[in-house]
């Protein structure tokens, strides 16, 4: 059952077979998980709202037309869950960013991020979970989960064009603070 494509389980689900969408959780709930805490910056938040996700899939499953892989439908659902716990905390979304000069409060953790890093890797995705909400997701999705820039667009409902930029800003963000403080010939 396990090596069961994505449409093959939704299309079981869809003829009534609703115990088969444990297979389609467990196949996306870590990932999913991981995202959303990096998104939330809280374990609670991010179960709570993994468990909305994944409702929300359930429950517009019918609607999943299959021009985007599962995978890319879902993360989407899981990006807007995402936005709306956030707004509701009444959280500041950024929106575009520009330069490392726009995040005074991303040096100020830096030195500290650096400090309690037990290896370049680590210290990395601790510095990448200090970012803004949106430059983040964007690494996260194109360098850890391996999702294209076309798939990226569609979770983050941007244009590709909007994805290419972010993603550079994103990168340029975090080089610019390896570079400040001279760690890019530990990390890079």
């Amino acid at each position: 059952m396990k090596n069961l494509s994505d449409i093959e389980i939704i299309e079981s689900v869809k003829r009534g077979n609703e115990a088969d969408f444990t297979l389609i959780v467990d196949r996306y709930k870590d990932k999913a998980f991981n995202l959303l805490k990096r998104m939330l910056k809280n374990d609670m938040d991010a179960e709570e709202a993994l468990q909305d996700s994944f409702l929300k899939a359930f429950r517009y499953l019918n609607q999943f037309r299959e021009e985007a892989s599962f995978s890319t439908w879902f993360y989407r659902i899981v990006y807007n869950t995402a936005l709306s716990v956030i707004a509701s905390k009444k959280r500041k979304i950024e929106k575009e960013m520009a330069s490392l000069e726009d995040m005074p409060e991303l040096i100020s953790y830096d030195r500290e991020i650096y400090a309690k890093a037990e290896n370049p890797e680590e210290y990395l995705m601790k510095l990448i979970d200090k970012l803004p909400v949106r430059n983040a997701l964007v690494l996260i999705l194109y360098y850890i989960d391996g999702l294209s820039l076309n798939e990226i667009s569609r979770v983050m409902d941007i244009s590709l064009v909007n994805a290419k930029v972010l993603l550079h800003r994103s990168r340029n963000i975090l080089r610019d603070l390896l570079l400040k403080h001279n760690y890019q010939e530990e990390i890079l």
